[in-house]
């Protein structure tokens, strides 16, 4: 019987070096014009922002795709229709040093530098209004280091772009005040009946002590709320607001 030849076995000759390198190439390549472009639209997004307001915020949005039920309350009014109360009162809050900054408090920065090491996760972010008007805006609510740089550079390009009392007045009306509640008029009315712009001095430092945890302090009342609230009305006078 004749011998028979085994069939011969087809085989793929293993990618050279070369060729796995330009493949790495690539893939950074693609993924670095995708951040290059998602900074692009952000940074075109804040130039619309100097005329127009935007319908949503991230947060916002996230909120409606988490909870589709869920009836989000927010009212645009204009810087000058929000009372100066709750412009002082934010600022005592949140962010001492704002109309002197461009963006960032580098020694509240160094403090949540330090807690974050002690703690050795994220546990204080040091944001100032600028930062968290870059995470309210186009961001999610994460804790992470890549979230945190890209917050640094979105407050870079609003620094540049929006005046400070632009800043502030997108601020005061995309902040979160409570389920549903977003900005100044909403969160006034939701919490004592009134406009954004008839807050008296103690609502205004109310309304900034529950910034922290909306939803929390939403509906619950607590000892540190009452002592947070003191400690902003003492503030108040001393703060300067942008004009």
């Amino acid at each position: 019987m004749p011998d028979q030849l085994a069939p011969a076995i087809a085989t793929t000759p293993a990618p050279s070096p070369d060729f796995k390198y330009r493949r790495i190439r690539q893939v950074l390549f693609a993924l670095l014009f995708m951040v290059i472009g998602w900074h692009l639209w952000i940074f075109s997004q804040l130039l619309e922002m100097r005329g127009s307001n935007p319908e949503m915020s991230a947060f916002m949005q996230q909120a409606s795709e988490n909870n589709p039920k869920v009836r989000l309350r927010q009212q645009w009014v204009n810087y000058s229709r929000i009372s100066s109360h709750l412009k002082r009162a934010v600022i005592a809050a949140e962010d001492a040093a704002f109309v002197n900054h461009s963006g960032f408090d580098w020694q509240g920065i160094q403090l949540a530098l330090e807690k974050n090491m002690e703690q050795g996760r994220i546990a204080a972010g040091g944001s100032t209004i600028s930062q968290q008007l870059a995470k309210n805006l186009f961001l999610s609510g994460e804790r992470s280091f890549i979230r945190k740089a890209e917050e640094t550079l979105i407050t870079i390009m609003m620094e540049t772009t929006l005046s400070k009392q632009r800043i502030l007045e997108l601020y005061l009306n995309y902040a979160e005040w409570g389920h549903g509640i977003y900005g100044a008029e909403a969160a006034a009315r939701h919490h004592y009946g009134v406009s954004a712009a008839r807050l008296t001095s103690w609502q205004a430092a109310r309304l900034a002590s529950i910034l922290p945890n909306p939803r929390y302090y939403d509906g619950n009342r607590t000892d540190w709320m009452y002592e947070k609230t003191d400690i902003i009305l003492n503030r108040m006078p001393k703060v300067r607001i942008p004009r």
